[in-house]
């Protein structure tokens, strides 16, 4: 049995939509947000000293090589309970590979972690136990009571998160450590 032109254009356009439609609404409503992008660097082929000028309010950094603005990064900064200090500051000291000799976890005796949370000569450690502080890679240090500029995790981008310092991505934190030299302007808003 033959149907006429008219009856099988219904079923295609009645199939086609069938199809298509559910299957654009099950994406739209299951597809994960992009992640937020973290950061610009354009500083490789600028020539000039470093700056940094970190923003608290938008929990961002504007890098500059001179006068040109090479590019921007989310940062972590201090919790209201740890805030980061403002004004104006430099690097006073560069470590490549550093550990927190403050911040960090406890382990007990077979390794494993007790406290995610500890403070070195605060926290209790438990016989056999140890003290491990929280890795900083690429240390620039920018007050003597220990504020610095580190590659660090960024769990909210926007949002502070850290003990004090300026947590940075990985590898801006190592595009900033390549450029910086000791004396490398800081500056720190509210």
């Amino acid at each position: 049995m033959r149907l006429p032109l008219t009856c099988l254009s219904v079923l295609v356009v009645f199939s086609l939509n069938a199809c298509r439609t559910p299957t654009a609404k099950v994406v739209a409503e299951t597809a994960p947000a992009a992640p937020p992008q973290l950061y610009d660097w354009k500083g490789d082929e600028v020539s000039g000293p470093l700056k940094v000028r970190i923003n608290l309010s938008e929990q961002k950094a504007q890098l500059f090589k001179g006068k040109e603005n090479v590019g921007w990064t989310y940062v972590a900064t201090g919790v209201s309970s740890r805030p980061t200090p403002t004004g104006s500051f430099s690097v006073l000291e560069k470590i490549a590979d550093k550990s927190s000799n403050r911040f960090g976890v406890i382990v007990n005796a077979d390794g494993d972690v007790i406290n995610s949370d500890a403070t070195n000569g605060v926290s209790k450690i438990p016989e056999g136990g140890k003290f491990v502080g929280a890795k900083m890679p690429h240390w620039m240090r920018l007050t003597s009571y220990g504020v610095g500029m580190h590659a660090g995790y960024i769990p909210h981008p926007g949002s502070t998160a850290s003990h004090g310092c300026i947590r940075l991505p990985a590898y801006i934190a190592e595009k900033l450590y390549e450029n910086a030299v000791l004396g490398t302007s800081v500056s720190i808003i509210p």
